[in-house]
């Protein structure tokens, strides 16, 4: 009958040793996936980073009807801005002549 009365202690340590290896196992699997994605998101922004060096947008739309919208009205604007530019000239021109 003494045989059975050690078991209790033994499923005890047993239960707290099992507890500590899946604890140790789950903060294990935790930090590998914290470290993939950290990896994933440098990897992104490496994909990135030459396209905001030249200039280029980093983040591209999928909506191409947009984009030609935007294309346009940015045309458009351009087109203002240098006949603006052309008018200011005109009037410095004259006023150097005036001088």
């Amino acid at each position: 009958m003494d045989k059975y009365r050690d078991s209790s202690g033994g499923s005890l340590s047993s239960l707290l040793s099992g507890a500590i290896l899946g604890a140790a196992g789950l903060a294990w699997w935790l930090f590998s996936e914290a470290e993939r994605r950290n990896q994933a998101r440098k990897q992104k922004a490496m994909l990135y980073a030459p396209r905001i060096q030249d200039g280029s947008e980093a983040f591209e739309t999928t909506n191409t009807t947009s984009n030609d919208h935007k294309n346009v009205k940015l045309e458009e604007r351009v087109e203002k801005l240098n006949a603006a530019i052309a008018d200011v000239r005109k009037q410095l021109e004259e006023l150097g002549e005036n001088d």
